[in-house]
């Protein structure tokens, strides 16, 4: 199964694939970022976050598809911006793959540390371990997509027991 995980954002969108079988740990198929420039309009932006969505899907086939969800307490303005970028990043998401799931930052903590409020640092340090790579992924946001990817991993290996 092929999962790829986002971190929301727009001016840089993470992305974060992975493969996961049902009897080997998940591996790391590719990650890295959709970017904007800054002096772009908005709408010209959320454009450019369809098209490279698009591309991540159309070159990975993703069986599904994570996203996290949106947490901001400060920048209110900021928290719009990323909003319309997760609106196109979902709608797209939806249209081009059909299987899509959100995970709240405190759900994608706890499923990759046992702790909810885990830190930055241990999150990395687990997505580096759980994938088995030489490095923390760089930049930030890519690795945070990873962690996206591995928490439904993580939560959905279950799933298949309870269905009706």
């Amino acid at each position: 199964m092929i999962i790829v995980g986002f971190d929301p954002g727009l001016a840089t969108l993470g992305y974060g694939v992975i493969e996961k079988t049902k009897t080997q740990k998940p591996k790391m198929v590719d990650y890295g970022i959709v970017s904007t420039p800054k002096e772009e309009n908005l709408a010209t932006r959320l454009v450019l976050i369809e098209k490279g969505v698009k591309q991540i899907i159309e070159k990975f086939h993703p069986d599904e598809i994570a996203v996290e969800e949106l947490f901001f307490a400060k920048n209110v303005t900021t928290g719009i911006n990323v909003a319309h970028a997760r609106g196109v990043l979902l709608l797209t998401a939806v249209k081009e793959c059909g299987k899509l799931f959100e995970y709240t930052p405190l759900q994608i903590k706890q499923a990759l540390t046992g702790y909810g409020r885990a830190d930055k640092r241990q999150i990395q340090a687990m997505v580096k371990t759980a994938l088995n790579l030489n490095g923390i992924p760089r930049p930030d946001d890519a690795a945070d997509a990873l962690a996206v990817a591995l928490c439904h991993a993580q939560t959905n290996k279950l799933g298949g027991l309870f269905s009706i």
